[in-house]
């Protein structure tokens, strides 16, 4: 073919091209989309502005915990939240089931037969008597009389459920929203977010158990794929932060040498500008030097006087474990004074046979009756000293564990083995309803049955009440919009006062 040709006889495409009626319609659908395009830039609906850095949280490299402002008004100013390791049984402290008892020794028909420990032996009734409690008539367990007298001020959620029957992965999800781990806690997002009122102080502390760490150590006060600032601090009434101060060099010395470095850092950062590393570390160092006085003062409790001691319960020689844990109870709320913004106290150590915890696979009514009296009047302590304080009012007070037990006992033991499926946390303080129960597990206690909340609604709830919304506070990491509930989560409005 001549080259000529090629412009006197057109190809088929290019004849469609040449249609005057195809041109037209493609021409109404193309300015259509313009359209559209325009309105959705202008709602901030479009993909880029919806990752864009609207909501971001924008950290400034050389002062990290910077109080920073909330999506909303918050309800909650601070978080205490108090981890009972090992899984508590809701069927012994929250959540009556009076069928259960009626039923005890029995088998139950289409139940399973086989539980994460082994073969399922017959139902169990309740450890502990039940009785009902305050002006709200909540039946609560006798194993934890004094935050029994408490349920006219806390809000119990019944129906909560989690993603795995495992402790680690259990503990993960309920501390980071994920069962792997690398995933940020919730007091990382919270600090990441808000920061602290307090520059002398961690903004996240975490107070582990006398008895030991959880099973899943650091992974529950981890920082994830945040910035490492925001990780959780590790320390307690017996075991402060350690080297603080360095041996052998008087405090004037070591004052001298910080100011000194400090200078020295500020004219390398004023030839360095724009360098965000360099700014956060030595904010930390910065940080690291004023905890130095802040931090052996906040550990002295030799200034809290004896009625304080005798309601946290921190007075008893001849209960050694419950006198430490109430002191780490102490602490929190010192903690809480000096504005830190989420503390995380831990109730129970590691895997030990239920022994340091409340994983009551053998001898359940045993070791409860020994985990109970550590916990029950510290706690309970803790939430009236806040009260009289004025504190309760703008802190909210978590009580949590990672899933509930079996309404039957392991085959040839006398505990409960693992159950993820219906299980209590509670709530109290700031903005939080008193006296109710949300949610509902079934005659046995067996799975939740009505109102039923995955754990992400828990910390959905926890973010809510400090002001955040869990579906905007995100972090980008490897080319995903991360965040605490993972793409799920809902408040649990019915406990939340309006």
């Amino acid at each position: 073919m001549h080259p000529d040709d090629r412009n006197s006889n057109p190809s088929r495409w290019a004849r469609h091209l040449l249609d005057r009626r195809r041109f037209l319609t493609d021409s109404s659908v193309s300015l259509g989309a313009v359209a559209l395009l325009d309105l959705l830039q202008q709602q901030q609906l479009l993909a880029a502005n919806r990752s864009s850095t609207s909501d971001d949280v924008r950290i400034d490299p050389a002062q990290p915990f910077a109080p920073r402002p909330s999506h909303y008004p918050a309800r909650a100013k601070r978080v205490i939240v108090v981890f009972c390791a090992g899984a508590v049984s809701q069927l012994e402290t929250w959540d009556y089931k009076p069928e259960l008892r009626a039923r005890d020794g029995q088998v139950l028909p289409g139940g399973p037969a086989v539980t994460f420990q082994g073969p399922a032996g017959e139902l169990a009734a309740p450890q502990y008597e039940f009785r009902q409690r305050g002006q709200s008539g909540k039946w609560v367990s006798d194993l934890i009389p004094h935050l029994a007298d408490l349920t006219d001020e806390i809000a119990f959620v019944h129906s909560l459920t989690s993603n795995s029957n495992t402790h680690g992965p259990a503990e993960n999800f309920l501390s980071t929203g994920s069962i792997l781990d690398g995933f940020p806690s919730l007091g990382s997002w919270v600090t990441y977010a808000l920061g602290s009122e307090n520059q002398n102080l961690p903004a996240y502390v975490a107070i582990p158990d006398p008895r030991g760490v959880p099973q899943n150590g650091s992974n529950n006060w981890g920082p994830g794929f945040l910035p490492a600032a925001f990780q959780g601090t590790p320390l307690s009434a017996t075991q402060p932060i350690r080297h603080l101060q360095p041996p052998g060099i008087s405090v004037e010395s070591d004052q001298a040498t910080r100011d000194f470095l400090q200078q020295m850092n500020r004219w390398h950062l004023e030839e360095h500008l724009g360098d965000a590393s360099l700014a956060a570390r030595i904010a930390s160092y910065e940080l690291a030097a004023r905890m130095q006085l802040s931090v052996p003062e906040l550990n002295d409790l030799s200034s809290e006087p004896e009625h304080i001691l005798k309601l946290y319960g921190a007075d008893d020689p001849n209960q050694p474990l419950k006198t430490a844990f109430a002191k780490n109870c102490i602490l929190a709320r010192r903690l809480i004074e000096k504005g830190v913004r989420f503390v995380q106290l831990f109730n129970g150590a590691y895997a030990s046979a239920g022994e340091l915890n409340w994983d009551g696979h053998e001898r359940l009514k045993e070791q409860y009756d020994r985990h109970a009296l550590i916990m029950d009047q510290p706690v309970a302590g803790l939430i009236r000293d806040l009260s009289q304080r004025g504190l309760l009012e703008d802190t909210l007070v978590v009580w949590c564990t990672e899933f509930g037990r079996m309404p039957m006992f392991q085959k040839g033991s006398r505990g409960r083995d693992h159950n993820p499926d219906g299980f209590t946390c509670w709530l109290t303080g700031a903005g939080v309803k008193g006296g109710v129960s949300h949610g509902v597990t079934d005659e046995l206690g067996l799975k939740a049955i009505e109102d039923i909340h995955p754990l992400y609604d828990l910390n959905a709830t926890i973010l809510h009440l400090l002001g955040m919304d869990h579906q905007r506070l995100t972090f980008e990491h490897n080319g995903i919009r991360r965040r605490l509930t993972n793409v799920e989560g809902h408040v649990i409005h019915p406990i939340l006062l309006d």
